[in-house]
């Protein structure tokens, strides 16, 4: 008799604490973000990729003008050798090492800009948008939103993307605000 008043309260709480578990799973609300389409797809992300190609295309030109000047400088010495002294001769040989010095340092420092400037403005971008996210979590009530770029989601129904929504209301921030700095 008392095996039957012990376990039939356990076997009730155990099933109401299922029960609580499985409604729990059910009400849930999860939903997904593309961050990576997000920022591609967004006002300012499309001004700092542009920004970012921009500027990649000057630190390129820069470095394609500086082998111009060392080709210039290596021809005039390979022309010039027979008929130049030997001062002449030592001293293009010192300009043309100063040139291809400058121009890998330029290259090196140019590359790490590069790399800090698109790193602080991926950054900026990057926080804008995830206290966009976190408001629409709250707003609409998300238990859990999931990053497609990192997070390692495998499958999804799509009406659990929310990336547009997103880009309309990070965009909807933006409109007004300072662009994004150079």
């Amino acid at each position: 008799m008392k095996k039957a008043i012990i376990i039939v309260p356990l076997t009730v709480s155990l099933a109401l604490a299922f029960s609580g578990i499985s409604y729990a799973q059910q009400a849930a609300k999860i939903v997904v973000v593309n961050s990576a389409r997000a920022f591609e797809q967004s006002a300012n992300g499309k001004k700092a990729i542009a920004q970012l190609q921009q500027r990649d295309a000057k630190i390129k030109a820069d470095i394609q003008n500086k082998d111009d000047a060392i080709r210039t400088l290596e021809s005039r010495l390979n022309t010039g050798r027979l008929t130049m002294t030997q001062d002449a001769l030592l001293a293009m040989q010192a300009d043309i090492g100063k040139k291809t010095t400058e121009r890998k340092r330029y290259e090196e420092d140019g590359a790490r800009d590069f790399t800090q400037f698109r790193d602080n403005l991926v950054a900026q971008i990057r926080s804008e948008m995830v206290t966009v996210i976190i408001a629409l979590r709250k707003e609409k009530g998300y238990d859990l939103v999931l990053d497609l770029a990192s997070s390692g989601v495998v499958d999804f129904d799509p009406a659990l993307d929310v990336t547009d929504e997103v880009i309309r209301r990070y965009d909807a921030s933006k409109a007004g605000a300072t662009p994004v700095k150079k």
